[in-house]
């Protein structure tokens, strides 16, 4: 055999190599765009409706809640982050960190924030019983995630 035929073999070989791995690695590189991935942090429930009557009661207010989880292990930072009804009412996130498949609930009346509650501290309901959207937006202006319950007139 020739050496520049063992040549040719070798970089046939190098090159079968190659696209094997190549095309191995396709499906990551995708993910790594977002196609067909969990997204990193979502709005998991909502309670618009306080149980009981809406009374504006610090309690009531409490009782309507916004839950947001971490899907991933690690912990995201949310300063500079908000939440946002319909209407324009916006909740701004401080230094939080969620914890890796952790989740935390952002109430709408006044509390003392812990690791998995948030308070807004308003004095009127935001959430629209019968029908809103919540949106979480990053600290680039980024929409993360949507809920919408009901219809808007």
């Amino acid at each position: 055999m020739s050496v520049s035929s063992t040549a040719r073999r070798m970089g046939a070989t190098v090159l079968a190599a190659g696209a094997i791995v190549s095309a191995a690695a396709l499906p990551a590189t995708a993910a790594d765009r977002g196609h067909d991935r969990q997204p990193r942090v979502e709005i998991s429930r909502v309670q618009a409706d306080s149980p009981g009557r809406d009374d504006r009661s610090n309690r009531s207010l409490n009782g309507e809640w916004v839950e947001i989880r971490n899907t991933t292990r690690q912990a995201v930072n949310f300063r500079g982050w908000t939440l946002r009804d319909s209407d324009g009412n916006r909740y701004r996130f401080n230094n939080v960190r969620i914890g890796g498949r952790a989740t935390i609930r952002i109430h709408t009346g006044s509390g003392r924030d812990i690791r998995t509650d948030l308070f807004q501290g308003k004095r009127d309901h935001v959430w629209g019983n019968r029908a809103d959207t919540a949106t979480l937006r990053d600290d680039r202006n980024r929409t993360v995630d949507t809920e919408s319950w009901g219809r808007r007139r």
